[in-house]
């Protein structure tokens, strides 16, 4: 879950910019945005929006198994008392 939710929010933003790309009157700025997003991705990903958008939810990832962690240790320390 913690790899899916950031994964998901950068592709349905994707995906709605590049619906509003379509769009007569915003195109340009579907087509900016699109291109600033995947911009932000090739920084993460070492030039790759693909790999950036891994690291990202690797990263996600991690956190959420620490946080997972570290929520089980206090349930069990609080179960003892």
């Amino acid at each position: 879950m913690s790899f899916l939710a950031p994964t998901l929010l950068v592709a349905g933003l994707l995906t709605s910019l590049s619906v509003a790309s379509y769009l007569p009157g915003i195109e340009i700025i579907g087509q900016t945005a699109i291109a600033q997003v995947l911009h932000f991705l090739a920084t993460f990903g070492n030039g790759c929006p693909w790999e950036g958008i891994l690291v990202i939810g690797l990263t996600w990832s991690f956190v959420g198994a620490l946080f997972d962690t570290y929520a089980f240790y206090r349930y069990q320390s609080w179960r003892s008392n």
